[in-house]
């Protein structure tokens, strides 16, 4: 294995504190035979164990040993492998090198471990081979994941040669991406100025569907329009969606990233207080081929916080011009953002121009320089009636309309009032029930 490792040249850094980089060295120890056995056979066993891990956070199944490689060339951000992210592979010299490495490559995909199993008395790489999961059931985390390595594991392995392998991956890069963007649909910033500031995968992203979300047929057109536009290339706005708690603002946005996730759409969430980050992060994926939308849940400012300076800076009026895959959707209570006082209106008397006051004008310029604001309203009663016998339909609850809404309006008196989310609550109170 480990002269099959020592001819990559593109992909050599995967070898760093790696799995494949570990048991490279262990088996040249064993070709020296100067290291013991048993020393050579814990060591193996602690790797197997990585691999283990490793395959039960992204759901590897049949042949780890493939899955784990392919994993290593989805994860690998090269500079080989970025160009070939935003354009398809071509003639140069480079593609040397990069045959030379899917040749090797395609030589690990292969390798025969019997020999060194026999060496060692070990039998692990002939299970891990025809390795099956303890659950078939398809697995929330991690589920890009699993399904990109299976994907990338079983063409290499119908591949002939380095350059066969080489048209795989290359393909594989063009369509799906590479790194933790090609990956996952969603992102958060953790650290801080010590610390450093690094982008961070959320690899649980509730699924819905934009479906799930009973009645706001307009609302939802309107975001659907807008982010297919920005997905395909024709420009879009930033958007704010407004209005009242509980009515499906957030459950949009996470629905259009799970909707337009193949067509390169990612989101990144960011809170109030990393604001001051936002050109950091623009930079960092203004030259990947994604589509990214910056995420700002419940966005508010009281009157003493600052923070939407940044923000304005960036949406427009900032020296360096937005990249045009990055757009920003944000939700909020607020129509205006920023908080309001009569104090505020000061001038409120001459024309009786409530607006007149460069103070209200400050705030009222973040909303505007939203293209797009959405009005989420709380349904009307009627609205809410329909909400609750959808959700309990699609759950598979019985129980008659009449009493389902007799029941209804007595919860909503009692938890937070006519909204989507207290209808969503609702449902799953009578499911629970009925389960039990």
């Amino acid at each position: 294995m480990y002269r099959e490792t020592s001819k990559l040249i593109i992909y050599s850094e995967v070898l760093k504190d790696s799995i494949l980089g570990r048991l490279s060295e262990i088996f040249r120890e064993l070709d020296e035979e100067k290291t013991p056995r048993e020393v050579l056979r814990t060591r193996l066993y602690s790797e197997v164990r990585q691999l283990l891990e490793l395959a039960t956070k992204y759901g590897f199944d049949k042949n780890l040993w493939h899955n784990y490689l392919a994993y290593l060339l989805i994860t690998d951000e090269n500079p080989f492998s970025l160009t070939c992210e935003k354009a398809e592979a071509r003639e140069g010299t480079v593609n040397t090198f990069a045959i030379n490495d899917f040749s090797a490559i395609k030589a690990l995909f292969d390798f025969d471990f019997s020999d060194i199993e026999s060496k060692l008395g070990v039998d692990c790489f002939t299970v891990l081979s025809n390795y099956h999961a303890i659950s078939k059931r398809e697995q929330i985390y991690n589920k890009n994941v699993s399904g990109k390595v299976r994907v990338l594991s079983d063409a290499i392995e119908n591949a002939k040669d380095g350059k066969a392998v080489f048209d795989v991956v290359t393909d594989f890069y063009r369509d799906y991406g590479v790194g933790m963007y090609g990956l996952n649909k969603a992102f958060r910033i953790e650290g801080d100025e010590e610390t450093g500031i690094s982008m961070r995968p959320i690899s649980n992203m509730q699924p819905v569907s934009l479906d799930d979300l009973v009645g706001y047929e307009l609302q939802k057109k309107m975001l659907i329009e807008n982010t297919e536009a920005f997905v395909h290339g024709r420009g879009g706005n930033n958007v704010l969606l407004y209005g009242d708690s509980g009515t499906g603002k957030s459950t949009s946005i996470k629905a259009i990233i799970n909707k337009y996730y193949d067509d390169g759409l990612r989101m990144i969430e960011i809170y109030k207080h990393q604001f001051r980050y936002l050109s950091r992060i623009i930079s960092e994926v203004k030259n990947r081929n994604y589509k990214f939308i910056i995420y700002m849940d419940d966005l508010s400012f009281e009157e003493q916080e600052i923070e939407y300076k940044y923000l304005k800076a960036i949406i427009e009026g900032g020296v360096e011009t937005k990249p045009d895959n990055v757009l920003i959707y944000a939700t909020s209570n607020r129509r205006h953002l920023i908080k309001e006082t009569w104090k505020d209106r000061t001038d409120t008397e001459i024309d009786g121009d409530i607006h007149r006051s460069e103070t209200i004008e400050e705030k009222l310029s973040l909303v505007n320089r939203f293209g797009i604001s959405i009005g989420y309203m709380k349904p009307s009663r009627s609205e809410f009636d329909k909400i609750v016998i959808e959700l309990a339909h699609r759950s598979g609850i019985t129980v008659s309309d009449e009493e389902l809404l007799y029941e209804a309006h007595r919860w909503e008196l009692r938890n937070g009032g006519i909204s989507g989310r207290t209808a969503q609550q609702f449902v799953d109170y009578v499911r629970g029930k009925t389960e039990n």
